[in-house]
């Protein structure tokens, strides 16, 4: 298996989103494994501020030059905040998913949809059983 990083503090999805969550908000970007999967990022279209997200719903679009990939939403809420600087410079997702390559900030309705995510060890696991 390839060497990828999947930070201790973060949650993750089947679909590989993370999360990192501070009260109510939460920040959201793709996996160091994903971005490796998807090659060179060369454009992510995300959805407004105010925008309505839903847990396993399609919330935006990420673009390589090896495909072109649906974002899933995580979590259910509301778009809070967007990097914006993806527009100019969507290969930070490369370089740093987890920093500079976050995505977006949604205000989560209720906690307790955090449950339903993967922690770090399990999302390891998962990823194995797929295989690169």
């Amino acid at each position: 298996m390839a060497d990828y990083d999947f930070p201790e503090n973060l949650r993750y999805s089947r679909e590989d989103e993370w999360v990192r969550a501070d009260g109510n908000r939460v920040t959201i970007g793709i996996s160091d494994y994903a971005q490796q999967q998807l090659g060179d990022i060369v454009f992510v279209e995300l959805p407004g501020v105010g925008t309505a997200v839903s847990a396993g719903e399609s919330f935006g679009v990420i673009e390589s030059v090896k495909a072109v990939s649906d974002l899933f939403a995580p979590l259910s809420g509301t778009v809070a905040a967007l990097n914006e600087a993806l527009a100019d410079t969507p290969e930070q997702v490369n370089e740093s998913p987890y920093g500079d390559g976050w995505m977006l900030e949604i205000e989560i309705a209720g906690a307790e949809e955090l449950d339903t995510l993967l922690d770090a060890e399990a999302y390891a696991a998962y990823v194995a059983e797929r295989g690169d």
